[in-house]
């Protein structure tokens, strides 16, 4: 290995151990009561630290949300001939939502679902981590796809709908006291079954002429 590749791993690394810092002290103590010296101190790590890899407080929330976005748009932009952008990401959406079960116990009530069913401030970042996801699929849809750009734009909203699902399911399930197995054996086959719908729509949407 490189060691710019060293480099860029202990940097994931460490941001991933403030994000999860962060996580376990909005669990315990609530996002509003929880400042970023908090988290600094809790991680062990200067405060300015904290600022290198998260610009601010709302971002140690959805710390995840570019690199889940871009991860979606690949996904889009690389499918196959004749895949439709919601059979694209269909494994990679259904792999997170088993993923709820990994996630430390202590730590999950301080994720974006729980912190958005009771925090007014997380749901207003919720709701605009969502429209940027929009954006987007949208852009990633209409670049690779002979739909109009009014029907993209229908397309990225539905799929960037399908986060907010699982956002607002983990939340409410969350608080109504379900462990995180349940939860993901909830929403799993839920969220499948949108998924499966979104992609039918889709493929009767695409032009029979191509691009």
């Amino acid at each position: 290995m490189e060691p710019t590749g060293l480099r860029e791993r202990k940097k994931a690394r460490t941001r991933r151990h403030i994000a999860d810092t962060a996580a376990r002290l909005f669990a315990e103590h609530g996002y509003e009561h929880v400042t970023v010296a908090d988290v600094a101190q809790a991680a062990e790590v200067a405060e300015q630290t904290v600022y290198n890899y998260f610009g601010t407080k709302e971002q140690l929330v959805t710390d995840r949300e570019e690199q889940v976005r871009d991860r979606l748009c690949e996904l889009i932009r690389t499918r196959p001939a004749g895949a439709t952008p919601a059979a694209a990401i269909r494994e990679f959406v259904l792999t997170g939502v088993q993923g709820i079960r990994g996630v430390p116990e202590n730590q999950w009530p301080g994720e974006l679902g729980h912190l958005a069913a009771i925090s007014p401030t997380v749901h207003r970042l919720a709701l605009e981590l969502t429209a940027r996801q929009a954006d987007a699929l949208t852009e990633a849809i209409a670049a690779t796809s002979a739909v109009p750009p009014e029907i993209a734009r229908l397309q990225g909203i539905a799929l960037a709908g399908v986060f907010q699902i699982i956002i607002t399911g983990t939340g409410r399930r969350t608080a109504e006291g379900q462990s995180q197995k349940q939860i993901a054996d909830e929403l799993h086959p839920a969220v499948a079954r949108v998924l499966d719908e979104l992609d039918h729509w889709f493929a009767v949407s695409e032009p029979t002429t191509s691009v």
